[in-house]
């Protein structure tokens, strides 16, 4: 059974399981997920605890061993296995296999495990976990999300705050749920309980966002300038490379350019985005509700754009190559007015770019 990390308390509260694998992209919620399981195994009588880390040179047996040996001080344990590489290897994943076709009793195993590709989570030793036990995956808390992660943690610690103070902490921590956790716990100690006004929440929370190139394809979908432009900025802040750049953008218009004249041939969206392989719930989401936006005019002179962006980092054109960037993905913002205005009014860190005139 797989859930995610909002699921796990619910999933404790009925009945703490003999094994529990977590894994995923976001640490902290992976973190978070591990606690509730100890803290509920403690609640349920499971007093000891041992940890068992598969690196390099790590025998496969001691798995088998610590299950099968019990305390002499307490009758119930809790089994850790941490597999910080997400790879068991060729003697690991039969031992995985065989240890949780036969699982100890009186024993709460949990399997920690890093970030896993769609093809180890495919693997015989992956899914004998899954059919075993529950398996909790701490995805990211996409950027749409995140207002209601940030008031779940403000209520938490009795706090609360209007959409826009909410709207605005989440474009300073976006990409960044380690450092937002600690710019709420920040506020918990700055304000008393209750409502958190805008302008001491504005001067309070630093700018701690990070930006990952492979999302900028899903930002153009959306077509918000204001975000857009920040992404570029944060990238270029962080030294990304705009080659790289120059893809993400070029595969995501190509992929928009493929929909858009399948669609136009009179095939469904839904069909459309399935033999296409469009990647990822909410990618394939955005691209269903956005596509139609798009004209094969605006995509074939976007493509052009691109080609002169790449001319232009070959050292082949003058100009600025950043703004170049800026000015292809400002193409497909919604309504494509005041794109320009946006980058006018914004700039990295400044504080009151909520309030720009974007029209």
């Amino acid at each position: 059974m797989r859930i995610t990390t909002e699921q796990l308390q619910q999933q404790l509260e009925r009945a703490v399981q003999p094994l529990y694998t977590v894994f995923g992209e976001e640490t902290l919620l992976a973190l978070e997920a591990c606690d509730r399981v100890r803290a509920a195994a403690r609640t349920n009588g499971y007093t000891e605890r041992e940890v068992l880390i598969a690196e390099a040179g790590f025998r496969w047996n001691e798995l088998r061993m610590a299950g099968s040996s019990q305390s002499l001080f307490a009758s119930r344990k809790i089994l850790e296995l941490r597999i910080p590489s997400g790879k068991p290897g060729v003697e690991g994943s039969p031992a995985l296999v065989r240890y949780v076709s036969e699982l100890p009793p009186d024993t709460v195993t949990l399997v920690y495990l890093p970030a896993l590709d769609w093809r180890a989570q495919k693997s015989e030793w992956f899914e004998a976990l899954e059919r075993a036990g529950v398996v909790i995956e701490a995805r990211s808390v996409l950027r749409k999300n995140l207002p209601h992660w940030l008031a779940g943690r403000l209520k938490a610690q009795h706090q609360h705050a209007d959409a826009e103070t909410l709207s605005f902490i989440a474009d300073r921590v976006e990409g960044n749920l380690m450092a937002a956790y600690q710019e709420i716990q920040k506020l918990a100690l700055l304000f008393a309980p209750g409502k958190l006004d805008f302008d001491a929440v504005r001067d309070a929370v630093l700018d701690v966002a990070r930006y990952d190139v492979f999302n900028l394809g899903e930002s153009l979908l959306e077509g918000d300038p204001v975000r857009l432009s920040r992404m570029l900025d944060g990238l270029r802040a962080e030294g990304a490379a705009p080659p790289l750049v120059l893809w993400a953008l070029a595969e995501e218009i190509r992929l928009l350019g493929k929909v858009v004249s399948n669609t136009e041939s009179g095939k469904p969206i839904s069909v459309v985005v399935r033999e296409l392989r469009v990647r990822g719930a909410s990618h394939q989401s955005l691209m269903q509700a956005h596509y139609a936006r798009c004209s094969q005019t605006q995509i074939t002179e976007a493509l052009r754009h691109a080609a002169a962006i790449d001319r232009l980092i070959k050292g082949l054109g003058k100009g600025d190559v950043w703004d170049e960037l800026l000015q292809l993905a400002l193409r497909f913002a919604k309504g494509n007015t005041g794109a320009l205005v946006a980058r006018r009014h914004y700039r990295p860190g400044d504080r009151t770019e909520r309030h720009a005139s974007l029209l």
